[in-house]
């Protein structure tokens, strides 16, 4: 009953296809959907079979890295095998969710961080264990280190000047630094600037009521109180006087001015309340990611006043309510759910005539005869010759398969427990054979793209090529002796990148065909066979040697009637 009930924060696996190993990924939600059916929102977990292989050779230098950072060694008293087994409980993490049905989940699992102070073989020997160490975005495909960051330096810190001696001079730009604003030696008491500050807010509490489109948003006097009494009105206020060098009354008639009260609106005021339910509805889509809600919903506005009205928004009586719907809505959300053992035949089931295990073909004691192509194959994995059930594996015209134990490998981990001739050639660069012939052989089918399969068979397991013949029919054979001049052969041997004219051949070849055809072709002419030749030569042989005959011609019609009668010897 609990190894069936899942909840958030649960590592689990989740099958999308039945050939393919399963999905690794994390229960960040469980809601019902209309239908009744439970969907779980969950974060993404990638295998090394799914990123590229320049992003691979990325996370390898990464933990070459770690290694040398470390002071144990993490693969140097580690196996092949092992070494090809760890490769599969590696993941990368992700920042991307996605929604699943729950009934897909096949089982739970364990991922961690990378405990660079831990073995290696804690996480080969624990079943249904992974880790990870690196963060994978698929969206730039780009790998990053999934670890704090100690800010120390000065691009995080500020460089302290040293101090300047009596009378040295400040070379520093005084553009650049800070503008005072206040100055605490004021010769004004706190009750007389707080008496300004009440003076400030009743000059904006009657601006607003003077102001129309004020008076619209905020119709009541205890509202525009309220609205004068925020920080943009005591900012300005503080500010007045610093700049009045805190003389009361010059303060107060720049407060007033001849055209009327000034009036001091922050973003709360300025925005209207369909810009707020947009804020409020890009805020419900992409959360404090400002430069997207500027980007799709306020473009308008400027990236600091959409900040700044965040922050006030959060002390207004929408943001508490919203809060509490969000509680309320969490607290009735599910927070597990029970999910039975999943128990359909898989597709890829391998079924034999009576249900007896399989073995390879040839093997003694061998009765029953396999109906099936892949029944009779080794598992490409382990080799076993036997297993109470086989899985068809990898493409169909390879006819690979798979033994329950390494199919449920497969499933899970996302790899065979062996490693493949590939990997074994990367660990071991030199050839296993001495014979130049096998090698070149090998040579040839690794060009070729030939895959080579574990089949327990001692004979080759190459799966050759689909033969090729080329039947030239006779008016093919007929075009070539007329058209010799357009088709020209060696010339178009010479250069085969360059295409022939077939429609000039073709035309030419109709023209010669309706001229040819009312008379007879002559036949090619034929050189005599040899036996001709020795017999001509036979009867006059004394004669030919007792002409004057150049050497080089005496030499080579000795060497004919060697041959002649080397020939009438053999037969």
């Amino acid at each position: 009953m609990a190894a069936n009930m899942y909840r958030v924060g649960d590592y689990v696996y989740f099958e999308n296809s039945s050939s393919n190993p399963y999905l690794i990924r994390r229960i960040e939600e469980l809601n019902k959907t209309a239908t009744g059916n439970v969907e779980a929102k969950v974060v993404c977990f990638y295998r090394r079979r799914d990123i590229s292989n320049t992003l691979i050779m990325l996370a390898d230098k990464h933990a070459k890295e770690i290694e040398e950072e470390s002071e144990t060694t993490i693969e140097a008293d580690l196996t092949d095998k092992q070494k090809h087994q760890l490769k599969h409980r590696e993941l990368f993490l992700s920042r991307q969710y996605e929604s699943l049905p729950a009934t897909h989940i096949r089982g739970k699992c364990s991922v961690a961080l990378l405990n660079e102070t831990e073995s290696v073989l804690s996480y080969l020997d624990k079943e249904d264990t992974f880790f990870y160490s690196l963060v994978y975005d698929p969206s730039v495909k780009t790998l990053l280190a999934d670890k704090g960051e100690i800010r120390v330096g000065p691009r995080y810190q500020a460089d302290i000047p040293e101090m300047l001696l009596e009378g040295e001079s400040d070379e520093r730009e005084q553009s650049k630094l800070e503008v005072k604003v206040w100055d605490p030696n004021s010769p004004l008491t706190d009750r007389q600037i707080d008496q300004f500050l009440v003076v400030a807010r009743a000059v904006g509490t009657f601006a607003r009521a003077l102001d129309c489109s004020s008076s619209v948003r905020q119709p009541s006097l205890h509202m525009s109180a309220a609205a004068a009494s925020r920080d943009i009105t005591l900012f300005h206020a503080m500010d007045t006087l610093y700049r009045h060098s805190y003389d009361l009354s010059s303060a107060i008639s720049v407060l007033v001015p001849l055209g009327g009260p000034v009036l001091c609106r922050d973003e709360m005021e300025e925005w209207s309340a369909s810009e707020a339910s947009l804020f409020e509805e890009a805020l419900e889509k992409y959360g404090k990611d400002f430069n997207d809600i500027r980007q799709d919903f306020l473009p308008w506005k400027s990236l600091t006043s959409i900040i700044e009205y965040y922050y006030m928004w959060k002390t207004t009586d929408r943001y508490v309510q919203q809060k509490r719907l969000k509680a309320a809505e969490a607290e009735s959300k599910l927070k597990q759910v029970y999910i039975p053992t999943y128990s359909k035949p898989n597709p890829n089931q391998i079924s034999a005539s009576n249900g007896k295990p399989g073995a390879v073909n040839g093997a003694v004691g061998t009765t029953f005869q396999p109906q099936n192509p892949l029944v009779g194959r080794a598992c490409e994995s382990c080799y076993a010759t036997q297993s109470h059930q086989w899985y068809s594996w990898g493409p169909p015209n390879m006819q690979c398969r798979l033994c329950a134990t390494c199919w449920l490998y497969w499933k899970k981990y996302g790899g065979l427990k062996m490693p493949t001739q590939s990997e074994e050639e990367k660990l071991s660069p030199s050839p296993t054979t001495e014979d130049p012939r096998v090698r070149s052989h090998m040579s040839r089918q690794a060009m070729q793209g030939m895959p080579v399969r574990n089949t327990g068979s001692p004979k080759s397991a190459v799966k050759t090529r689909q033969a090729f013949f080329l039947h030239t029919t006779y008016f093919t054979k007929f075009a070539r002796q007329v058209c010799k001049n357009t088709l020209r052969l060696r010339q178009a041997a010479r250069r085969p990148f360059v295409p022939i004219n077939y429609a000039a051949i073709r035309a030419e070849y109709a023209d010669r065909h309706a001229e040819l055809s009312g008379s007879p072709l002559k036949s090619k002419s034929t050189r005599k066979p040899l036996a001709c030749i020795i017999g001509y030569l036979e009867p006059e042989e004394e004669s030919c040697f007792q002409k004057s005959f150049t050497p080089e011609t005496c030499c080579m019609l000795y060497l004919l009637q060697i041959t002649f009668k080397f020939r009438k010897t053999l037969s």
